[in-house]
C-alpha cells in the first residue's frame, strides 16, 4: 500500500525496523558532548550559505566545529555505502536530494529521524515529512519563459507543444526524468507511470524541434541570448536567473508543480550523532531558512519561517498550489531511472 509520499508502507516499515535498534544504541553511545560535526555537502554558494546562516550564528556558539566534506552527490553516496559496515561513517550528515536519500535509506545507511532531538521538526510542511531525512529547502518544477516573447503566461505543460515555439523550446539533458514526467502528466500518465510521456516527447520533437542543453548554465545562456523562449525548470533557478538579469518569469502549470527537495540525513553510524542532531535543528530555525531563500530562491520547509511579501511572491507557491503538488514516487523513479535514461539517449536526443 502506498503511503502517499512515493514509497510503500512496507518499505518505510522495513527501513525503520532495520535501523531502530542501531539508532537507540547510537543515542546512548553519542550522548556525551561532541567537538565537531562532519557535513557532506556541495561546495559553492550552498556551502557558503551553510556557514553564513547555520554555522556562524547558530552552531558555532554551541561550541562545536563544522567540517565540510565537499563533493558531488555521487561521491557522498559512495562514501556512505563504503562505510556501511564500519564502526564510523565517513560523514555525520549527508546533504542529498530527496531521491538520493530514498536510495540511501533503502541501502540501510541512514538513521531514522529522531524528532525528539529536533524540536523544529514539528514545524515541517506536512507533504515534505519523511521518516529517514529532513527537508532543508525546496522548490518545484514550473514553466520558465521569456515574457517579452510570450506575453501571456503559459497555463499548461502542453503549451510547450505549440508549433509557434518551433526551435524556441529548451530542455536540460540531466533533467531527463523530469522532462518525461511532465510529458506523461499531459498524456494520461502519472507519477507512478511515465511511459505515456515517451510518445508525447516524440511528438514534441516533431512539432517544435526542442534544443537539449548539457547543463542548467548552458540553458541559462540560451535564455539570456533569446535563443530559446520557454523551458521546464525549478522555480528557484528561474528566480536566480531573473536576479542575474536574464529575462524570465515563472508560471505554475495547471497539472501541478513537482517539488524538488534538498535533504539532510544523519548517517546510521555517525561518529558525532549528538552534534548532528543539533545541526539538523539549527538548519530548521526560521532565520537560517530565510537566509537561504533570499540568496538561492529555495523555499523554507518549515511553516514558521516567514518571507518578506515580495520574496514570497517571487519564489513561493499558494496553499492551493502546494496542495496540488505532484509528489514524486521515489520507488518508481529509482526502479525506472536507468531505463528512462536509455530511452532518452537513444530515442529522444538522437
Amino acid at each position: 500500500m502506498a503511503t502517499g509520499f512515493g514509497w510503500t508502507r512496507r518499505e518505510v516499515l522495513a527501513g525503520a525496523a532495520a535501523l531502530a535498534g542501531t539508532a537507540a544504541a547510537g543515542r546512548a553511545a553519542h550522548a556525551a558532548a561532541c567537538s565537531q560535526v562532519v557535513v557532506g555537502t556541495w561546495g559553492g554558494d550552498y556551502q557558503r550559505l551553510l556557514t553564513a546562516n547555520i554555522e556562524k550564528p547558530l552552531t558555532d556558539p554551541q561550541g562545536f566545529e563544522t567540517v565540510h566534506d565537499v563533493g558531488t552527490s555521487s561521491a557522498r553516496k559512495t562514501k556512505l555505502l563504503a562505510a556501511r559496515n564500519a564502526r564510523r561513517a565517513a560523514m555525520d550528515i549527508a546533504c542529498l536530494s530527496d531521491l538520493d536519500t530514498f536510495e540511501m535509506n533503502a541501502a540501510g545507511v541512514l538513521a531514522p529521524i529522531d524528532a525528539a532531538r529536533v524540536p523544529s521538526h514539528a514545524n515541517l510542511i506536512k507533504p515534505l515529512v519523511r521518516p529517514f531525512a529532513i527537508a532543508h529547502i525546496y522548490s518545484a518544477k514550473v514553466i520558465v519563459y521569456n515574457p517579452s516573447k510570450i506575453p501571456a503566461a503559459p497555463q499548461s505543460f502542453n503549451d510547450l507543444w505549440d508549433p509557434k515555439y518551433k526551435g524556441r523550446v529548451g530542455l536540460v539533458d540531466g533533467h531527463y526524468a523530469q522532462n518525461i514526467e511532465s510529458a506523461a502528466l499531459i498524456n494520461g500518465g502519472s507519477m507512478a507511470d511515465y511511459e505515456p510521456g515517451k510518445a508525447k516527447l516524440l511528438e514534441l520533437k516533431k512539432l517544435v524541434e526542442p534544443k537539449v542543453y548539457p547543463s542548467n548554465e548552458a540553458l541559462a545562456a540560451a535564455l539570456k541570448s533569446e535563443e530559446i523562449w520557454i523551458t521546464l525548470m525549478f522555480k528557484a533557478r528561474g528566480f536566480m536567473w531573473k536576479k542575474a538579469g536574464i529575462p524570465v518569469e515563472c508560471a505554475t502549470p495547471k497539472e501541478g508543480a513537482t517539488p524538488y527537495i534538498s535533504d539532510m540525513a544523519v548517517a546510521r553510524n555517525a561518529e558525532n550523532a549528538d552534534c548532528a542532531w543539533k545541526y539538523m535543528e539549527a538548519m530548521l530555525r526560521p532565520e537560517a531558512q530565510v537566509g537561504f531563500a533570499d540568496r538561492m530562491g529555495y523555499l523554507p520547509t518549515v511553516t514558521n519561517a516567514k518571507l518578506p511579501p515580495d520574496l514570497q511572491k517571487e519564489i513561493g507557491f499558494s496553499e492551493a498550489e502546494i496542495a496540488a503538488f505532484n509528489l514524486p514516487d521515489y520507488g518508481y523513479v529509482a526502479r525506472s531511472s536507468a531505463a528512462l535514461l536509455e530511452w532518452w539517449n537513444k530515442s529522444f536526443k538522437t
